[in-house]
């Protein structure tokens, strides 16, 4: 996969974890008779047991290496398990968050693209049709969002999987939505992921960027989204964390102008690096 990196100016290859046994679950006759199994809760729940044990620490080192994790971002400890390793937490300083009140920022590291949501809020995600109501499970006024955009930030293994606030506010609903724990990797491009996935939806008032929806979206191996359940919350503020695997945010708003370079790639379908707290985009 081909991202855009807006600090270098530059483009990036970037290999999919796990690319051969997904490829073999999603596009072998044979592989797709496991994938019902593969997508259930009791696969994760097996997987977060195993890699909560203290011998999983074992697996670490080869991890960082073949991902290339710079650890100087990270605080100093030792790790209890992978789990541990895997929901570490960053040094002070390493993530600035840009205070400008009038600056919309990423909620966490990750690869963002950028859509577009139509007069009847309907879109087109990654060549699947989604309305905005189906997204949200029911929750929250979908018409708060048409013509507006959503905002799909993909998390891989080799990011920080702690998400934040991009403004102050106050929540206003929660809503756990059960589901299925596809990959939200391009190899499950056939399934209605952000439909059909287990995900957390938040409908936030924010002070700067009026009502946006908040979405943690569960992954294949992400058994937990691990919510902070704050209320009340400031700009840069941690929402929570995802347990093992690769996973998703979605932020659906109506009063934001995406940056320039953001939105060029996301026009032709190429995701943008980006980063915890950094400027992503304006208030309207």
């Amino acid at each position: 996969m081909k991202i855009y990196d807006r600090q270098t100016e530059s483009y990036e290859e970037i290999e999919q974890f796990g690319a051969g046994k997904l490829n073999f679950l999603y596009n072998n006759p044979f592989g797709r008779l496991f994938l019902r199994i593969a997508v259930s809760s009791f696969v994760s729940d097996i997987y977060a047991k195993k890699k909560s044990k203290k011998s999983s620490c074992k697996d670490i080192p080869e991890f960082i290496r073949n991902h290339n994790i710079d650890m100087g971002d990270y605080e100093d400890k030792e790790y209890e398990s992978f789990n541990d390793f895997f929901t570490r937490k960053i040094k002070p300083g390493k993530r600035p968050v840009d205070m400008d009140p009038k600056a919309f920022i990423s909620p966490c590291d990750s690869k963002l693209l950028v859509y577009k949501i139509d007069s009847n809020t309907g879109m087109n995600i990654k060549g699947r049709e989604y309305t905005v109501d189906e997204i949200l499970g029911g929750t929250g006024d979908a018409q708060e969002f048409k013509d507006g955009i959503a905002m799909v930030f993909r998390l891989t293994v080799d990011d920080y999987h702690r998400y934040c606030f991009p403004d102050s506010g106050s929540v206003i609903s929660r809503k756990q939505i059960k589901g299925k724990l596809h990959t939200v990797s391009p190899i499950s491009k056939d399934h209605r992921i952000y439909h059909e996935n287990t995900r957390s939806v938040s409908i936030l008032k924010t002070d700067n960027f009026g009502i946006i929806a908040y979405i943690e979206v569960g992954a294949m191996l992400v058994g937990r989204i691990v919510d902070e359940g704050a209320d009340d919350f400031s700009k840069g503020q941690e929402k929570g964390h995802f347990e093992p695997g690769g996973s998703t945010v979605i932020i659906l708003a109506n009063n934001i102008k995406i940056d320039e370079d953001i939105m060029e790639q996301s026009v032709s379908g190429i995701e943008t690096k980006v980063r915890y707290g950094e400027r992503i985009g304006t208030a309207l």
